[in-house]
């Protein structure tokens, strides 16, 4: 096999590669370098998966992506992929993904002289009975060699071995196909030689040359060309007269080379006499047909017996000579199962399946014979008329699903492959796809069509496409096929998540518990799977200058807001935020959303009252005069609650009072108004309890008390208040008793549990001492375990007690004291021993012990840790409503141990 053959490779302008290899390459052989000759990368060959598709899945040639080479995979013999057509080729389809290309090869076999001529019978001589009278110039038609190889490799000569007698002659058939003749050039003469024996040879053109030999042997037959020879010319013999008859006179021999019939003698005595000579036909000519060729045509699926066309030859001799008998023979590509002749009449019928698709002509050759063998030759040419009976076949080559939504018009989706087998018009196929699909089919390459996208794809839309192929030929009637395919279109995060709502309010009470759920937002996503797989996140935001995770946390899977802490309305009344919502695709999309948070006020705080002041040590009267009239104002209850809306509507109303009927508050104002006319016989002192209550549910309320004088002047008002202040001053001295006297008993059993620990020590330490200077034997001792309560207690080691009070001389702290006005005026029971009492009372009332609230700086200079609530409301001057001062009082003041009391408190 010549493996230095030419290879070449031709790109055609639809993308087409043409190689041409010899035959019979050996694997692994290199057809071309592929990746060069089509412009690409070796990372494209693995990266789109390049791979080899063929109709009939027969693979000649593999593909080396690592490499990008061609290579021969399978054995390839022109002869049995071609036969006898010329050029032979095979093509295949080169496909790669991502996106999808495809490419067509054709890859031409060249033959070479791998078949010799081959005889037809070759073990078998060729005989020939041939009569020694056949005249010259005979032909005698000799047995034709074939060869399967083409062009120069295939049979060019054929030569006959010498002899005297025969010369080859060769000829050519209107095919091209070349037959041989031996022609008698020399008598023959079988009385010198009855058999002949030589050898045709045929031979082919190729390199090296290759032959055939087939051997003839030629029978000669005897024909009567010799005459009885007498052994003597003469004869001479003697006879008696009266000679009986049947005597024997002599007897004369006469011989005959000639065999057979033709060489027995008989003799007779003859004279003169007319002889009549027929002269016998000698077949010395062959059948010759009418036509050097017929031509004919049959339809494809023709019944078998159906008659198709008759040959006819004649032969110029008579008799048996001239007998013809006809026969099929040379028949190729499959003819002999589809073909017959009536030996007798000439008729060439159907005998098998004609199919156009199988063999769309068939060559037969018909041979004439007479009796005698000589032949004559035609050759019959059947034309298959094609009829539509294939429906086209649809092979799907390749076809990439998912298909990104993404993916831009133009994108190659799937590639068919679409055949007919038909011809003609049975043979044309028109493609189509249901219409309103964003698809289109388009023809890139023979019997391929490129399935394309033809618009933008949306997933959220549309997710999946069933797409039905058909394919239709144009025969009559016409044939189709049809075929699915079912496009799934994957995901792109092409969608930001959305919330079902644009602005989210949520409502929330103060007070809630820390973790308390408030609501949850909601998200979503049109897109699929991890492109819409959402988590919730907070904006960074202030609120108050703290962030706002310290106000509410999100669980970033459910989206539910939760309060971190407690909320208090007072303080804050609503949270603004910010929450985003964000997928899961790369790179991720998301989308805000403003969240208001209201706080929702809980009744949780009690009115407060502004005025009158409740200094706890100081009383407090607002003055009204006895000759006040009906709805004559004596003060007004001021309060504030810190809650919001209806926990904050304030309703009064009198509790308690001295005399129900001589005052009312206002419901919704809080004023203290006289009912009636104030008259004599109303006691001076007027107590009065008012209620402030807000409208909340529960309902919290404050209570104040209100004095009020019923008076004309001061003195009349300090007569009545004075019995009050001692009565309060006696309740705390009874306090201050009690309080010393718990403190004494503590004190007591303090020291005797230490004289008694004491006592135990000693009596241990004696004993010990005993034993240690006696002389009775030592036994251990060991004293119980006992708790140590030295230290341990609430009260320390040492205690020191330091009553102070103050001495109640009954008389009055105020001394030159002149009110601003008449109607207010505070009452107190004074110390005799007051000496910081400042009678200077010309517009404002500035320091009565007793009365003051101690500065910081007077509260840091006493070393009080837990001063009193009497240290901690205000006792000084608080103006009244309506601009008047009210002066605390002095009362006895109570100084918890080891603490330090000023002398005017």
């Amino acid at each position: 096999m010549r493996q230095s053959a030419l290879k070449l490779f031709i790109r055609s302008m639809c993308g087409q590669i043409r190689y041409s290899i010899p035959e019979e390459m050996k694997k692994g052989s290199v057809v071309g370098n592929v990746a060069q000759d089509l412009g690409l990368d070796i990372k494209r060959l693995n990266s789109g998966r390049a791979r080899i598709l063929t109709e009939d899945n027969i693979q000649y040639t593999e593909l080396k992506t690592d490499k990008g080479l061609l290579v021969v995979s399978d054995r390839i013999d022109r002869e049995q992929l071609c036969g006898d057509v010329t050029p032979c080729s095979f093509s295949f389809e080169i496909i790669l993904e991502n996106p999808i290309e495809l490419h067509r090869i054709i890859v031409e076999v060249l033959d070479i002289n791998d078949h010799a001529p081959i005889f037809p019978n070759k073990e078998s001589a060729v005989i020939f009975e041939i009569s020694e009278g056949v005249a010259l110039g005979v032909p005698f038609p000799l047995p034709s060699a074939e060869d399967q190889d083409v062009g120069q490799n295939a049979l060019q000569n054929y030569i006959l071995s010498p002899n005297e007698n025969f010369i080859l002659n060769q000829n050519a058939n209107p095919d091209g196909s070349k037959y041989v003749e031996m022609v008698l050039q020399k008598p023959l003469d079988r009385e010198q030689r009855d058999r002949l024996s030589f050898k045709l040879i045929a031979v082919d053109g190729g390199t090296p040359q290759r032959s055939s030999t087939v051997n003839i042997e030629i029978n000669v037959l005897d024909a009567n060309d010799n005459r009885p020879i007498f052994n003597q010319s003469e004869y001479k013999a003697s006879v008696v007269e009266n000679t009986t008859k049947g005597t024997r006179l002599m007897t004369v021999n006469a011989t005959d080379a000639d065999s057979g019939s033709n060489g027995l003698i008989t003799y007779s005595l003859s004279g003169t006499v007319n002889i009549e000579i027929n002269v016998l036909d000698a077949n010395d000519n062959r059948p010759i047909f009418n036509q050097s060729e017929y031509k004919a045509s049959v339809v494809e699926n023709t019944t078998k017996g159906t008659r198709i066309i008759t040959v006819n030859a004649t032969d110029a001799d008579g008799d048996s000579n001239g007998l013809i008998t006809y026969s099929l023979s040379k028949m190729k590509g499959g003819a002999a199962d589809i073909f017959n002749i009536d030996e007798t009449t000439g008729t060439i019928y159907v005998s098998g399946q004609v199919d156009f698709e199988r063999n769309r002509k068939y060559e037969v050759r018909v041979e004439a014979k007479d009796q005698g063998g000589l032949t004559g030759t035609s050759k019959v040419i059947f034309d298959v008329i094609d009829i539509n009976d294939n429906a086209p076949v649809i092979h799907i080559m390749s076809f990439s699903s998912p298909l990104s939504e993404d993916s831009p018009p133009g994108t190659t989706i799937a590639i068919l492959n679409i055949k007919d087998e038909d011809s003609e018009r049975n043979g044309q196929i028109k493609c189509s796809i249901e219409r309103k699909l964003p698809f289109k089919l388009e023809m890139s390459l023979t019997n391929y069509y490129n399935l394309i996208l033809d618009q933008n794809l949306d997933r959220e839309s549309v997710s999946e496409y069933n797409i039905t192929i058909t394919a239709t030929d144009l025969g009559t009637p016409p044939l189709s096929s049809s075929t699915k395919l079912h496009l799934r279109i994957s995901d792109v995060n092409d969608n930001a998540p959305l919330f079902n709502k644009n602005i989210y309010s949520a409502y929330v009470a103060e007070n809630n518990s820390p973790g308390t759920s408030i609501f949850a937002v909601s998200a979503g996503d049109a897109d699929w799977n991890q492109n819409a797989r959402i988590s919730y996140l907070l904006e960074d935001t202030q609120i108050t200058g703290s962030p706002i995770s310290t106000f509410v946390t999100l669980n970033s899977e459910t989206g539910v807001l939760s309060a971190v802490r407690s909320f208090d309305y007072e303080q804050i009344k609503q949270l603004d935020l910010v929450v985003r919502a964000q997928d899961g695709g790369s790179p991720p999309l998301s989308s805000n959303v403003s969240v208001r948070i209201l706080i929702q006020d809980q009744n949780d705080n009690a009115p407060q009252v502004l005025y009158p002041v409740q200094t706890g040590g100081s009383l407090l009267a607002e003055m009204v005069p006895r000759s006040a009239d009906v709805g004559y104002l004596v003060t007004k209850v001021v309060a504030v609650d810190v809650d919001s809306g209806q926990n904050a509507w304030l309703s009064y109303k009198v509790h308690k009072a001295t005399d129900r009927a001589l005052f009312e508050v206002g419901l919704h104002n809080g004023e203290i108004r006289t009912v009636r006319q104030v008259t004599d016989k109303d006691a001076v002192k007027q107590r009065l309890t008012v209620v402030v209550e807000d409208s909340g549910r529960p309902s919290r309320s404050a209570t104040v008390i209100v004095n009020v004088a019923v008076a004309d002047s001061f003195p009349q008002v300090l007569s009545e208040f004075t019995d009050l202040s001692m009565h309060d001053k006696e309740y705390n001295d009874q306090l201050t008793f009690y309080l010393v006297l718990a403190l004494a008993v503590v004190s007591f059993l303090f020291i005797t549990c230490l004289l008694l620990i004491i006592s135990v020590k000693v009596y241990r330490w004696r004993q010990s001492r005993v034993l240690y200077h006696s002389n009775l034997p030592v036994i251990p001792y060991y004293p119980p375990r006992y708790s140590d309560t030295l230290g341990t207690g609430t009260l320390p080691h040492v205690y020191n007690y330091e009553v102070c009070r103050t001495t109640d001389s009954k008389k009055s702290d105020m001394k030159n004291m002149q009110a601003m006005s008449q109607s207010l005026v505070s009452v107190d029971g004074a110390d005799a021993d007051m000496p910081h009492v400042n009678k200077e009372l010309s517009g404002n009332l500035s320091q009565i012990t007793g009365w003051r609230l101690p500065s910081p700086q007077q509260q840091r200079e006493r070393s009080h840790p837990d001063p009193g609530p009497e240290r901690q409301r205000p006792s000084g001057p608080v103006p009244s409503a309506d601009g008047r001062l009210a002066a605390g009082r002095n009362g006895a003041s109570f100084c918890r141990c080891g603490l330090s009391c000023d002398k005017s408190g």
